[in-house]
C-alpha cells in the first residue's frame, strides 16, 4: 500500500512538552532540539494507536507529522486530552518525506513518496497508518532501537503494559523485512499464524514488506528475509 500524503501540525504553548510527556512513548524532556524521532501514542492495552514523527523546536514548540489518514483523529485526540493545557494544536498542511540516516524528515517540497516508502521499509522504518491502529506494540516494531520509546520516563498512555513487557517478558514476534513475489499483501494481513504485515509496497515485480513475525514462522513462507540495518538487527529483549 503506497501512502499518499502526510499531515503536519505544530503544538505550541507553555504546557506543550509536559502534555506530550504524558502521551508519547519517548522522553520529550530529553529529546534534543531540532531532532526528529518516530514515536507513538498508545492505547491502554499498550498497542500503538497513533504514529508520530516528532520534532522539538524548543520546550514550548513541537512539530508533529502523521500519515494523512490519521490526521483528523489525531487532532481530536489532542484537543480532547489537552483541553485544559496551555497550548494549541495548529494544522500546517501537507508535507513530504525524505529518509535520512536513521529517521525521516519532512518539508513542503514535493518528493517521491513511493520511493521513500520502499526505502523506509528496507531500512526498518516501520510506521502506523489508520489501517494498522491498535495492532502492534512499540517493542514489536523495534521502536526502542529507534529511540522512539524510553523505559525510564514517567507515566503515559499504555505505559504499564509496555513497561511490563520490557522488564518482565519478551515479545514472541518482532520486526523483520521480507521480499516476495505476487500481489502486495494488505496492511495488517496475517501471512501465516505468526506473521503480520506492518507496511508493504510493490517492488521489483513483487513486493517488499515489514512484518512482525515469529522467527520460526518465516521459513514456512515463500519469501526472502532481508537484513535490517545493524542497529535494528539485534534481539528486541531487554539486555540482561
Amino acid at each position: 500500500m503506497t501512502i499518499s500524503a502526510f499531515s503536519s501540525f505544530t503544538l505550541a504553548g507553555a504546557d506543550a512538552q509536559k502534555f506530550l510527556q504524558g502521551q508519547v512513548t519517548l522522553n520529550t524532556e530529553a529529546l534534543a532540539e531540532n531532532t526528529t524521532r518516530y514515536t507513538a501514542i498508545c492505547d491502554l492495552k499498550g498497542r500503538i494507536h497513533f504514529g508520530l514523527w516528532l520534532t522539538k523546536i524548543n520546550p514550548e514548540l513541537f512539530e508533529i507529522v502523521t500519515t494523512a489518514d490519521q490526521a483528523d483523529e489525531f487532532s481530536k485526540h489532542i484537543k480532547k486530552y489537552g483541553a485544559f493545557s496551555k497550548m494549541k494544536l495548529e494544522p500546517m498542511g501537507t508535507v513530504f518525506p525524505t529518509l535520512t540516516a536513521d529517521t525521516t524528515v519532512f518539508s513542503s517540497e514535493a518528493t517521491d513518496i513511493a520511493a521513500w516508502e520502499v526505502s523506509a521499509i528496507q531500512h526498518g522504518q516501520a510506521f502506523i497508518v489508520q489501517q494498522t491502529e491498535g495492532l502492534f506494540q512499540p517493542q514489536e516494531l523495534r521502536l526502542h532501537q529507534r529511540e522512539g520509546v524510553h523505559y525510564d520516563k514517567g507515566c503515559y498512555l499504555g505505559q504499564e503494559v509496555i513497561a511490563r513487557l520490557w522488564f518482565k517478558a519478551k515479545p514472541k514476534a518482532w520486526l523483520h523485512v521480507i521480499q516476495g513475489s505476487g500481489d502486495v499483501p494488505a496492511l495488517g494481513e496475517q501471512l501465516s499464524k505468526g506473521v503480520q504485515v506492518v507496511n508493504s509496497t510493490a517492488y521489483e515485480g513483487g513486493f517488499i514488506a515489514l512484518v512482525v513475525a515469529r522467527p520460526d514462522a518465516l521459513p514456512e513462507l515463500d519469501v526472502t528475509v532481508l537484513e535490517l540495518p545493524e542497529y535494528l538487527n539485534g534481539d528486541v529483549a531487554r539486555p540482561q
